[in-house]
């Protein structure tokens, strides 16, 4: 529930950041777009894992979210309960988070001079 409500109110950040003019309107697109590719990618992980079937690399998931995903990376880890537990990946993961929250406030402050 924690990791739908931090999601939800990033996302809801965003978008009212580009209603108020502050982001382009783009902006909300691409993470909402890219937020639902990483959670049909978890999803399709997560069933191929229960099959024994070729697994997607793990460096996928991470661009994913590197990409603007992670609001919906973080969702489907607690929906899917998947990829959830590995310290390694994990720990991947939220560097993946950092980076792309502190690239949206680098490109937000040049956009806004």
């Amino acid at each position: 529930m924690f990791a739908i409500a931090i999601a939800t109110l990033f996302l809801a950040i965003i978008c009212g950041l580009a209603a108020g003019g502050m982001l382009p309107l783009g902006v909300p697109a691409v993470y909402l777009a890219a937020s639902v590719a990483a959670a049909i990618a978890y999803g399709a992980d997560k069933s191929a894992a229960q099959r024994g079937a070729w697994r997607m690399p793990e460096r996928t998931l991470h661009v994913l979210a590197l990409m603007g995903g992670w609001p919906g990376a973080l969702v489907a880890q607690r929906v899917f309960r998947h990829k959830s537990r590995k310290p390694s990946f994990l720990f991947a993961f939220w560097a993946t988070v950092i980076l792309n929250c502190g690239a949206l406030v680098w490109f937000g402050w040049i956009a806004g001079s």
